[in-house]
């Protein structure tokens, strides 16, 4: 696995030497001592810097002057600016977080964030296949990688991967062909805050990754340690394997998805098939059992929907 590229110390620009200190130290903090990806520092550093600045044009020049009232104030205007909930709530996150590592540093005298309270974000899953969908997604990409094109292949593997694993799409990105295991069939990833876990896939999974293997050469240096390449050789990125999920899903004839709604898609089947919801959460490398139990909801629903159809007294009025 290649290890994420860390973000530069961040430049200390826009605000007063007190703030942009604190600043720097928490967004350095959330890098190096909590190792949290390259994605993740962003938004932290994104979001705590534009509270500052929201504060700093309010007179503020260090960390104690912070106020909850001011806390509030920056959310308040979150939400006039049009930020979604999600939004709001992720800032509302990060800033709770900065003011917490103050205080923990001697920065201020009192959490300001520990009573702010984020708006309530109504999760819904993405789009998940039912097993017929996800087998004409997996059955089209097949034949689709008989074209004898390298990239067919590759483009096989992907989704055959993803729905086999579960993995996390900058999970497949990181990954390197040494982090395959093909006599146990398991590939080892490397998941947020660092975690390394390793994931079991199917005879199909292995057969596509055979294929694809077998013809990597054409489009991969011999020098390249990763497992998926795009068309010049190099790792493959997000963006080239949303690329590839959407197309493929579209021309299957099923709903169109994303790497994501792979994910969702093998975590209920799974969870369908009969596995446990701790066995799911190590699949999927969930650090909170809670966030494992969203798909509950799906199988449920899917089971309410089967028996609505199946049983003869599903729908009698017993009036």
């Amino acid at each position: 696995m290649s290890p994420s590229n860390a973000p530069s110390a961040p430049e200390r620009v826009d605000l007063p030497v007190a703030l942009a200190d604190a600043w720097a130290g928490f967004v350095s903090h959330v890098r190096d001592e909590r190792g949290r990806s390259v994605h993740t520092v962003r938004a932290y550093s994104g979001d705590v810097h534009d509270f500052l600045s929201f504060s700093a044009d309010r007179g503020v020049r260090a960390p104690a002057e912070l106020t909850l009232a001011g806390v509030r104030a920056w959310l308040a205007e979150q939400g006039a600016r049009g930020r979604s909930r999600a939004t709001v709530a992720r800032r509302a996150a990060s800033v709770r977080s900065f003011t917490a590592w103050c205080q923990r540093r001697g920065l201020i005298a009192a959490d300001v964030g520990e009573r702010l309270s984020s708006p309530q974000v109504f999760r819904t899953l993405p789009t998940v296949l039912d097993t017929a969908e996800a087998e004409g997604l997996m059955v089209h990409a097949g034949v689709v990688a008989d074209d004898g094109d390298p990239r067919s292949s590759r483009d096989r593997a992907i989704v055959e991967v993803l729905y086999a694993t579960g993995i996390r799409v900058a999970e497949l990105c990181a990954g390197d062909v040494a982090d395959l295991d093909r006599d146990r069939r398991t590939i080892t990833v490397m998941g947020k805050g660092g975690k390394e876990r390793t994931v079991p896939y199917g005879l199909p999974a292995d057969r596509a990754l055979a294929d694809w293997l077998a013809r990597r050469p054409a489009l991969a240096p011999a020098t390249e340690p990763a497992l998926f390449v795009g068309v010049r050789g190099r790792r493959i990125d997000q963006r080239g394997v949303r690329t590839v999920v959407h197309r493929l899903s579209a021309q299957s004839g099923g709903p169109e998805i994303a790497p994501h709604g792979l994910r969702h898609t093998a975590a209920t089947h799974v969870l369908e098939g009969g596995a446990d919801l701790r066995t799911v959460q190590e699949l999927l490398g969930h650090s909170s059992l809670a966030t494992t139990q969203r798909y509950t909801h799906v199988s449920v629903e899917r089971l309410r929907a089967t028996f609505a159809q199946a049983h003869p007294r599903a729908a009698v009025d017993p009036g």
